[in-house]
């Protein structure tokens, strides 16, 4: 890829920022962690700690809904807050009940463990989405060569990259509005991965403070939208812009930010090319 093809998606996100950006939109239908009694989504670290989306259920809950556990079967911890009361002597030497949070555990169980239930959940849309060459290239040659862990999980609702575990984790293909869609996405976690220490060494894989993670996303997704370009794949460039103005605005300066993390990105976009200097 030619250095003015660069300039040129960097100039057209810029004129585009100035335009006014509609709210970014995630690209893919997925499933979520919920309770199967409550219907409310599992949220903060609760999402981490479950490991697939899907329902879940306590002990007594699957009891209560006729069903069991399985034989054997191992549940997960999930944690929340409990409101304790707790009586407080004021200074006047009279009581006063005051209500402090409590942090607290439980087990629960994925509905596939258990038996005698059934779902409440719709099926997930699934769009026949077709590959495409010259992305699917890309993707397989820079992971080969790099030697990364790459994953489409169906129904999952997270893309990420793991520095930890040196992986991509994307939602399937079906998933996404469309093609272009997902590789999108996978460029913007192919580019992550070219963060780490061993590869261009980006500030983000060791420091997660809120102004270097606005940059690596800036540049992620920079890189992403000059891949894109590369291969003359369109659709997805005003989702892109309206990412990017949501990390520009907390950086506070659009211009600087976006051409600081286009020249990371080009690096990046290289690097992931095999294209030395």
């Amino acid at each position: 890829m030619k250095t003015n093809t660069y300039e040129k998606v960097t100039q057209r996100i810029l004129e585009e920022l100035q335009k006014g950006i509609v709210p970014w939109q995630k690209p893919w239908f997925s499933e979520r962690a919920i309770n199967y009694v409550t219907r409310k989504p599992y949220r903060g670290i609760n999402v981490l700690l479950l490991d697939k989306p899907g329902e879940y259920l306590t002990f007594k809950q699957c009891k209560d809904a006729g069903g069991h556990v399985k034989r054997g079967e191992k549940g997960q911890m999930i944690v929340f807050f409990k409101m304790i009361e707790h009586e407080v002597l004021k200074d006047d030497g009279t009581n006063e009940t005051e209500q402090f949070p409590y942090l607290t555990f439980s087990t629960v169980f994925h509905i596939s463990q258990c038996e005698g239930i059934t779902s409440k959940q719709k099926p997930l849309p699934e769009n026949e989405n077709q590959t495409i060459y010259e992305a699917e290239t890309i993707i397989k040659n820079y992971i080969e060569r790099e030697q990364i862990d790459y994953y489409q999980v169906k129904g999952s609702d997270r893309a990420y990259y793991s520095p930890l575990t040196d992986s991509i984790n994307l939602p399937d293909l079906s998933q996404f509005k469309d093609s272009p869609a997902f590789y999108g996405t996978a460029f913007h976690e192919l580019t992550h991965s070219t963060g780490h220490q061993k590869r261009l060494n980006r500030p983000i894989l060791n420091c997660f403070c809120d102004e270097k993670y606005s940059q690596e996303e800036l540049v992620a997704e920079i890189s992403s939208a000059m891949l894109l370009s590369s291969l003359s794949i369109e659709g997805v460039f005003q989702n892109s812009v309206s990412y990017i103005d949501s990390w520009s605005k907390f950086l506070q300066n659009n211009t600087k930010a976006i051409i600081s993390a286009s020249s990371q990105a080009q690096k990046a976009v290289d690097y992931i090319l095999n294209k030395g200097e």
